[in-house]
């Protein structure tokens, strides 16, 4: 198997390339066809994993400010991408966001067959474009959530609400990395298309991972509970809350670690450096 990785300098890139170690890295374009064309011909992959995207810096607020960068990685980007593989008869892999959805469905979750029902940013606006178009084609896409790991990456989340003053205690879905590196690779491995949430089973917020922290990593962390209603406080853009439902993964026979079993491994790879 021939692993061809776009974005690989990013976060979820550099966490590919320890599944696929072997993996050839572009810095192409993808919104552009010609670059795209230009790769696919030279490296001839059998499969292609696509981690490009913008979430924007600091936080998706930067997205408001730079709608035609967003469109172009997390739209137009993947649109290139389908046709040019599409033409080469290549199977390729595209990284979705649970970030288009808002509650928990009544409880059930919301359902990779539930239509999306968050739009208060720009970015999840983007995010909800093209998992509409691609859920059409023979695409795996994989939708995670708040990545999260051990490591001091400033794109983990438990990296970023640490820098946080005011942390949100609203329960949500979120997504440990090496759970989702072991998930997506068996889908890859099965050739399976469609979408998939994966995240890991139950919930938690923001602002019990910052108590966890302060247990296990560093008693002097100092921080304060922010409420939804106070969010507009401090972000520009609407943040999804929501609950995935993970029961398709499941039926694959593919089990992620519960959430609270995972944060607490986390943050004690964190603490060991």
């Amino acid at each position: 198997m021939t692993v061809l990785i776009f974005g690989a300098k990013g976060y979820l890139g550099q966490a590919f390339l320890t599944v696929y170690p072997d993996a050839v890295t572009t810095n192409a374009d993808i919104a552009d066809s010609q670059a795209v064309a230009h790769v696919l011909d030279e490296v001839k992959p059998t499969v292609v994993i696509n981690t490009a995207g913008k979430t924007g810096r600091p936080n998706i607020d930067w997205c408001e400010e730079h709608k035609m960068e967003t469109v172009r990685s997390n739209v137009t980007g993947p649109l290139v991408l389908l046709e040019e593989c599409a033409k080469r008869g290549i199977y390729w892999v595209n990284l979705g966001s649970g970030c288009i959805y808002e509650g928990d469905n009544d409880g059930r979750g919301c359902s990779e067959e539930d239509p999306p029902n968050f739009s208060g940013s720009f970015y999840s606006r983007t995010k909800q474009w093209i998992d509409r178009i691609l859920k059409e084609f023979p695409v795996l896409v994989l939708r995670l959530r708040m990545p999260f790991d051990g490591s001091a990456n400033p794109r983990n989340l438990i990296t970023k609400i640490s820098g946080y003053s005011r942390v949100l205690d609203v329960p949500n879905s979120i997504t440990y990395l090496p759970d989702f590196l072991t998930a997506s690779s068996e889908l890859i491995e099965k050739g399976k298309t469609g979408l998939y949430n994966i995240v890991n089973p139950g919930v938690i917020s923001p602002y019990r991972i910052m108590q966890i922290y302060k247990e296990i990593v560093n008693p002097a962390h100092a921080f304060e509970r922010l409420t939804i209603e106070e969010m507009p406080q401090v972000a520009r853009a609407g943040r999804s809350n929501c609950i995935l439902s993970g029961k398709k993964l499941e039926a694959e026979g593919i089990r992620m670690r519960p959430v609270g079993e995972a944060v607490t491994e986390a943050l004690k790879r964190l603490k060991e450096g």
